[in-house]
């Protein structure tokens, strides 16, 4: 009965022991939790600090997705046998001097992207085509009234490179205000702006003077990279000339700047959809057209420097 008792103690010490050396480490690990958020919230207040810094702030990142597929006798697919490929690959990047009474920012945009299916059933091999084909470059240069406001001016180019450089190619020029109420938002407001649209040829694309909208964000949340550009442009000519374009990038660093990412683009312009079917049906115009909204997106591996 007593080595039963002593047993039964001895059972007893160790458990409470164990509960006891348990609640002992959750508290050391929340007393460490708690010292690495406080540490955590001092190093993001000094990396504000060093961003407010006067001088020279470039980086850059993107995304580069891929995807390769075969079918060998795959009844289920109309092409039985045949070799997909998907590429694709974006580059955000940005160069901003930061001044007391000044400041100059530049940021470029690149999407490309590429797709193949081969069907070997049918003769030949099939070529890579476009899929997507983005590149916007801007320059906005502003002269501080104070911490929030500037008077400024922007130029900002927009093309394709691949497929019909420049064909159409849309170059906005304008003055206005600019309002920074963060060292990562900036919204450019311009009402005096001409909007030149370059093409080849005889064709539905023309240039007017309006207005021009542009919101920027762009910020790092410890390991991720965050981008929101929307720019728009209204026409006062007419609203048929009018258009914006909404890209948003993220991406997520694993190891060394390699990490995943992932891009979204949206876009409205009645010009392109116009001009795009007329291909089709020479009979349409800007009352007939569908202006459907363009999308784009990709994921796959993010880089960072």
């Amino acid at each position: 009965m007593k080595k039963i008792t002593l047993l039964c103690l001895f059972a007893f010490m160790s458990i409470t022991l164990h509960a006891q050396n348990v609640d002992e480490l959750k508290k050391e690990l929340a007393s460490k939790k708690d010292s690495i958020s406080k540490l955590q919230a001092k190093a993001k207040k000094i990396q504000s600090k060093i961003d407010a810094l006067p001088g020279w702030k470039v980086g850059a990142f993107g995304t580069v997705g891929a995807s390769l597929s075969g079918f060998n006798n795959w009844y289920a697919r109309n092409a039985p046998n045949a070799d997909a490929a998907n590429i694709g690959i974006t580059v955000n990047g940005f160069a901003n001097l930061i001044q007391e009474k000044f400041f100059w920012r530049n940021s470029g945009n690149l999407n490309l992207g590429w797709v193949k299916l081969d069907d070997k059933s049918v003769s030949g091999d099939e070529d890579f085509e476009t899929a997507s084909d983005v590149f916007t470059l801007s320059s906005l240069y502003g002269r501080r009234l104070n911490k929030k406001w500037a008077l400024s001016a922007l130029g900002e180019y927009r093309t394709t490179l691949i497929d019909n450089f420049n064909d159409p190619g849309y170059l906005d020029l304008g003055a206005g205000l600019t309002w920074t109420p963060t060292s990562h938002l900036v919204v450019v407001m311009h009402p005096g702006n001409y909007n030149f649209v370059f093409s080849s040829g005889d064709t539905v694309f023309e240039s007017s003077l309006g207005a021009k909208v542009v919101a920027d964000y762009t910020n790092k949340y410890g390991d991720l990279s965050v981008k929101s550009n929307l720019s728009l442009f209204q026409s006062y000519k007419d609203g048929d000339l009018s258009n914006w374009t909404w890209t948003n990038s993220l991406g997520y660093t694993l190891w060394k700047g390699v990490g995943l990412g992932f891009e979204v683009g949206l876009r409205n312009n009645k010009q392109e959809a116009l001009n795009n079917a007329l291909i089709d049906n020479p009979a349409e115009t800007f009352d007939t057209v569908d202006n459907k909204l363009q999308t784009y997106w990709l994921f796959g591996l993010s880089y960072a420097f």
